[in-house]
């Protein structure tokens, strides 16, 4: 014998499959909740662009630094290499040795 039918009552027990009510009496109280949910994802979403664009800040800084750190190292590089170009013309020898290890 299984045990629902020895318990009284227990077929008279609703789920929430069986009823059909909303969960909100009114139907004007489900737009003003979400008005609610709606003004919080609002505040949410605007407290989020704000740290977006302070780190876009941030890495635009950063990318000009490096930027400007490249742009001055090849400044003082174009010298140099013109400098080896002219030894090459020179054609300086280069004295080799063996290293035994």
């Amino acid at each position: 014998m299984p045990l629902s039918n020895s318990i009284k009552g227990l077929q008279n027990i609703k789920s929430m499959h069986s009823v059909n009510k909303s969960g909100i009496p009114n139907k004007e109280d489900s737009d003003f909740l979400k008005i609610y949910i709606l003004e919080k994802e609002k505040g949410r979403l605007k407290n989020e662009e704000l740290r977006a664009i302070q780190r876009l800040e941030v890495i635009q800084k950063r990318l000009t630094e490096i930027q400007e750190f490249t742009n001055e190292n090849l400044g003082l590089r174009q010298p140099i290499e013109k400098d080896k170009k002219t030894d090459k013309n020179n054609k300086e020898d280069w004295q080799t040795m063996s290293i035994d290890y």
